[in-house]
């Protein structure tokens, strides 16, 4: 039973840390966009993601409670914008196709900055997180050993 117990404070750091990498992954594609969003020939890219359900013990309501309601957050997918490039007239540029345009990622700035603010909050939630569940770790062993 004690062993059930303790097994609780280890998923509640790996949900945590599965959020933070999850989080820097939003960070990075949406930093690529930014950084790529003159570049021609770039696709825009999107973080999908899905969460998956923790393996719980069987015979309880807290198990099947658990099991619906406790969710690890995994990246599902990296995908590539299918929508239509950004079209610009520049004729002078040395990738134009013949009536003098160049085809740019369809980035939207307010967009990306909106997505990488979002993974930062996330980030700093689970880095909570993580931290409160080692200050209850650790004023739990205090506890323990007083007795």
């Amino acid at each position: 039973m004690a062993m059930n117990r303790l097994k609780g404070a280890f998923e509640t750091t790996s949900i945590a840390a599965a959020g933070l990498a999850l989080s820097r992954m939003r960070a990075d594609v949406s930093a690529a966009n930014l950084a790529n969003k003159d570049s021609v020939g770039f696709k825009r890219r999107d973080v999908f993601q899905t969460a998956i359900p923790i393996p719980a013990g069987e015979g309880s309501f807290t198990s099947a409670l658990d099991r619906h309601t406790l969710m690890k957050p995994e990246v599902y997918a990296i995908l590539e914008d299918q929508a239509a490039p950004n079209m610009q007239y520049q004729p002078n540029h040395p990738q134009a196709d013949a009536r003098g345009y160049v085809a740019l990622p369809n980035v939207n700035i307010v967009e990306e900055m909106t997505t990488m603010m979002s993974a930062l909050r996330s980030y700093q939630a689970n880095l909570t997180t993580i931290e409160g569940g080692r200050q209850m770790s650790k004023d739990a062993r205090s506890l323990l050993s007083q007795v």
